[in-house]
């Protein structure tokens, strides 16, 4: 025999893995036969070289899983001694696993070792019978009896990967058949069996799905509540079972989300009705992210970006239009229904409600909480605030169609014409709404629509106030011809006391209209009031000769514009700038000096940016007494300095007065 005989492990230079940490023998045996140098052949030495085998590592353990096992609150199984077949009976897959290892080695540890090709058969099909319980073992992974076979099935799958690893060094052709076993890829093929038959039967399972209205909505539902409640077992149940490089529950987590994901798109690309749409809409954007991945036990296991979302861009942006269009076609439906009631009640000559004194409409108030609900569900569903916009566009159009009814109804031929000026008013009421709707700068308008909307409105509040102004006016106008007449001139106080008597007894009878289109109506009136007055001055119907002429007309355009403007005070006008523009133009008449008067003029310009050429001369040519020199330098001052003029206010008022004869 040769001096010194060691056998070759097939330990040696094997890789350590992370499931392993550090996994080392114990104990190994080792034939050396130093010891029996010199010795001649027998039979004893015989049976000894016959008998000679690599005895495995008596015991195996694995730090990680040494740390994790000592962590676990489940007791630890007492030993019993059992054969390979006692341990699967009694679902201790750890240590039938260790037995069979044992076996395997002992017919493949050396080529000088006989095995019969029984032999070999035998721990074949016993490694078969131990896979086959192994794959029942973590199938049956919920339930609760069944957490220490699970247990002992995790630790036989870290030792058999172990074994792979150790054969994967040994040439295929001397070692076993059925390496390598590769039981860690079983196990997820077991847990990807697990997940997909749970989600199948949880659309047969009872819960409070079954108050939904259609099978798609209540199988949709009873999947993300299997979802829900199969991760709330893993986190506080599976969990402690299983090594912490198994990452269990991101692994769980994938699955059934990829489960659920897989699902949801072949429900998305069948003929689904609007209501099953927005149903799947609102799993994907509200109950899943915000009661699965957002859920108190379940959030710091989760990691959502790496999760990828549950339906393809192509899929979701075709529920997106689906929801969106029904959407839009249903606020032009509430659009159009309320308006065409409203139309009807202007053909029936029915009289508006009164309320709190005011006449008033409910079209506003019925329609634009449905507005607003609509675009609210659009943002929030959608998460899409240009979507939600598209919305608001339906709001455009209508107000358009709104005008258009407005200017084109025959109001003159309504049998109950008393009932114009209540119908008008009420509608003022609901222009205004929805003029404060638009401007609310919280609404998703963008910037070209919520203009458009705002002019519109606009127009429409001109419509109505053109209504009331028009038979004001009607009324004011022989009063107003007899302003800066000689009659004026002689007796003002007469002529102005009239004029605002009329004025007082107009306003009275607006008493009907809400505060605050009472109070914008008012303003416009104000404004005409005075500019009807500042034409009057520029007809030159009255010509001041000299300067006690000029300086008592001057006079008696202040008081006619305090009495004016206190009219207009008492009844809430806030227009307190038209208040300071007779004073600023009796100045222009009390002053004699042409230099006073050139800069009077500059500072009225300041004022009133709008005042044109003709304008200022026709004021200029209210005092007789100035020389047409005199007129021509305070005309070219002004000209020269209009475009230097650093303007104090945007205030337009003499746009509003129309000088139709040229003067030269």
């Amino acid at each position: 025999m040769p001096h010194k005989m060691k056998m070759k492990s097939l330990l040696k230079n094997r890789k350590i893995s992370k499931s392993e940490a550090a996994l080392t023998s114990k104990k190994l045996l080792e034939v050396d036969l130093d010891t029996i140098e010199g010795i001649e052949d027998s039979p004893q030495v015989e049976c000894q070289r016959q008998k000679r085998r690599l005895k495995i590592p008596e015991k195996i353990k694995t730090l990680d899983f040494k740390k994790w096992q000592k962590n676990s609150k489940s007791p630890e199984t007492p030993k019993v001694e059992l054969d390979f077949n006692g341990n699967l009976e009694q679902n201790r897959l750890a240590e039938a696993q260790q037995q069979l290892v044992e076996a395997e080695e002992s017919l493949f540890s050396s080529e000088e070792v006989a095995r019969t090709e029984a032999e070999e058969d035998k721990v074949h099909k016993n490694c078969e019978i131990f896979i086959f319980q192994l794959r029942l073992a973590i199938r049956d992974s919920f339930s609760e009896d069944n957490q220490e076979t699970l247990k002992s099935a995790l630790i036989s799958i870290l030792k058999e990967e172990a074994q792979d690893r150790r054969w994967a060094e040994v040439a295929k052709d001397q070692r076993p058949i059925w390496r390598p076993t590769r039981c860690r890829k079983i196990h997820e093929d077991s847990l990807q069996i697990i997940v997909k038959q749970r989600m199948k039967n949880a659309d047969e399972q009872e819960n409070k799905a079954d108050n939904l209205s259609s099978s798609l909505k209540r199988e949709v539902c009873r999947m993300g509540i299997q979802v829900q409640k199969d991760l709330l077992r893993v986190v506080r149940n599976l969990r402690e079972c299983y090594p912490p490089d198994f990452d269990i529950c991101r692994t769980y987590i994938q699955l059934y989300h990829q489960a659920f994901s897989t699902r949801l798109q072949e429900l998305a690309r069948s003929n689904i009705s609007l209501e099953e749409c927005l149903y799947i809409l609102s799993w994907i954007v509200d109950y899943y992210p915000k009661d699965v991945l957002k859920h108190k036990e379940l959030e710091e296991h989760i990691n959502s970006s790496s999760l990828g979302p549950l339906l393809p861009e192509e899929d979701l942006k075709r529920l997106e239009d689906q929801y969106l269009s029904y959407k839009e076609n249903e606020v032009r439906k509430w659009l159009s229904n309320a308006f065409e009631k409203e139309v009807k009640k202007w053909s029936d000559d029915i009289e508006p409600e009164l309320m709190d004194g005011y006449y008033f409409s409910n079209f506003a108030v019925d329609v634009l909480p449905l507005v607003d609900g609509a675009v609210k569900d659009v943002n929030t569903l959608l998460s899409s605030e240009r979507k939600a916009c598209s919305l608001l566009n339906q709001l455009d159009s209508f107000l358009l169609s709104f005008k258009t009814s407005l200017e084109e109804f025959d109001w003159k031929n309504r049998k109950k014409q008393e009932n114009i000026p209540k119908t008008l008013s009420a509608n003022l009421v609901h222009i205004y709404q929805f003029r404060d709707y638009v401007q609310n700068p919280e609404h998703p308008f963008s910037e070209d629509t919520r203009t458009t909307c705002l002019s519109t409105l606009a127009d429409l509040k001109n419509i109505c106030h053109k209504y009331f102004l028009s038979g004001i006016n009607k009324e004011l106008k022989p009063l107003y011809r007899k302003l800066w007449t000689q009659v004026w001139f002689a007796g003002h106080c007469e002529v102005v006391e009239e004029l605002v008597k009329a004025l007082e007894n107009n306003i009275n009878n607006l008493k009907e209209l809400k505060p605050v289109c009472r109070e914008e109506l008012l303003a416009e009136l104000h404004a005409e009031v005075m500019a009807e007055y500042v034409r009057r001055m520029m007809k030159r119907k009255l010509k001041l000769k000299d300067k006690e002429q000029q300086e008592a007309a001057a006079e008696f355009i202040c008081h006619d514009s305090n009495t004016i403007c206190s009219v207009f005070s008492k009844v809430g006008s806030r227009e307190e700038w038209l208040g300071q523009i007779l004073p600023k133009l009796s100045e222009i008449l009390r002053l004699q000096d042409p230099g006073s008067l050139q800069l009077e003029l500059v500072t009225l310009a300041r004022h009133y940016p709008d005042i044109s050429e003709q304008h200022v001369l026709a004021l200029l040519k209210l005092k007789t007494n100035l020389s047409s020199s005199d007129v021509c330098r305070i005309k070219g001052c002004l000209s020269e300095n209009r475009g230097t003029l650093d303007t104090e206010s945007p205030t337009s008022f003499f746009s509003k007065i129309i000088v139709k004869w040229k003067i030269i």
